[in-house]
């Protein structure tokens, strides 16, 4: 593993920043590091995948930004414990209604990255994410965390991988979840997400200048985990 960054002074950090591409690993990292800490966890994706979910089911027109603004704005927006059956690290709640299960979706994961980048739904739901990180320490994991959202975190930390690596395990989830997809279909959406996410006007996909940058490529979640769980401790 390839480890770039800044040293932190030493010390547990209370809020960890979890960056990086789509299925860089970053959820299922940051559930592991926050359950270790006994920290809640928030994958900021659940959320935007949310919004782009309550978009497709009220028919709204994701060509339109205004109207994508106006409804992230209108939106109540919640977190919760994960469900006992769900591989979802959290809860999600819009307008006091579980939508978790619909978060994966083909249509949602097809959508996302068009709605995310739009100004004012990023403008409304960064509100959320920092109301909700203002609650108590926390693991939180997305795309613009340790330079937009929370850019006084202790610690951030920016995963990244090869694209070809990402479709492996983006397609042993999604195919976990009894999705009909292949793995060619994987591979072209990660490459359409990452353009569209590095290429936004908007908080654009980067590294924080202040980021430890780890490439997990060819490593097990275990190895990935207890290279992170060494950063928290001030180990390395």
């Amino acid at each position: 593993m390839k480890t770039k960054g800044r040293r932190r002074s030493t010390g547990i950090p209370r809020v960890i920043a979890i960056d990086g591409p789509a299925a860089a690993g970053k959820s299922t990292v940051g559930r592991e590091i926050g359950a270790r800490l006994g920290y809640p966890f928030l994958d900021t994706g659940a959320i935007y995948r949310a919004m782009t979910w309550t978009a497709l089911h009220r028919g709204v027109d994701l060509s339109d930004e205004d109207a994508l603004s106006d409804l992230a704005a209108s939106l109540s927006i919640d977190v919760g414990p994960p469900n006992l059956d769900s591989i979802e690290p959290s809860t999600i709640f819009v307008d006091e209604v579980d939508v978790t299960r619909f978060l994966r979706q083909p249509e949602v994961e097809a959508a996302v990255s068009l709605v995310s980048r739009v100004a004012g739904v990023r403008k409304a739901l960064v509100r959320v994410q920092r109301e909700l990180a203002g609650r108590n320490a926390v693991v939180m994991a997305g795309r613009d965390i340790g330079t937009v959202v929370l850019p006084k975190a202790d610690l951030k930390v920016y995963l990244v991988a090869s694209v070809e690596e990402r479709a492996r395990r983006r397609f042993a989830e999604l195919s976990a979840l009894g999705l009909d997809v292949t793995e060619e279909e994987v591979l072209h959406d990660l490459r359409r997400r990452d353009r569209i996410d590095s290429e936004r006007s908007v908080s654009p996909l980067r590294p924080a200048e202040d980021a430890i940058v780890l490439d997990t490529d060819g490593l097990t979640l275990e190895e990935v985990v207890q290279r992170l769980a060494e950063l928290v401790e001030g180990t390395t």
